[in-house]
């Protein structure tokens, strides 16, 4: 991932979950379901210090829909997104939610 798109996943972190972000590292996730890829990428992580909601951790990545707009999702690490791939899982379930 590039220099520009790693600083922009840092400020949206830093924008909707407050406090400062530190990049910890980027993982690859793959997520699919009865065989079809629902999602594949890099899920940036990022510890959180001084956040409104106490979250240490959080996780950012971006996603081109299919009507072509770039979006940026973010997830605080929670008892229920415990990891990047959980955090994609959520972020899933969402946007079904909102079909």
């Amino acid at each position: 991932m590039s220099e520009p798109e790693a600083d922009l996943l840092k400020q949206a972190v830093e924008a909707e979950h407050g406090g400062t972000a530190t990049f910890v590292q980027a993982v690859p996730v793959h997520e699919s379901h009865n065989g079809v890829t629902l999602w594949d990428g890099v899920v940036h992580v990022f510890d959180l210090h001084g956040s409104d909601s106490g979250a240490f951790r959080a996780y950012a990545w971006t996603y081109t829909g299919d009507d072509g707009a770039r979006r940026v999702f973010s997830a605080i690490h929670t008892p229920q997104i415990v990891g990047p791939r959980a955090a994609v899982r959520a972020a899933l379930v969402a946007e079904v939610g909102k079909k």
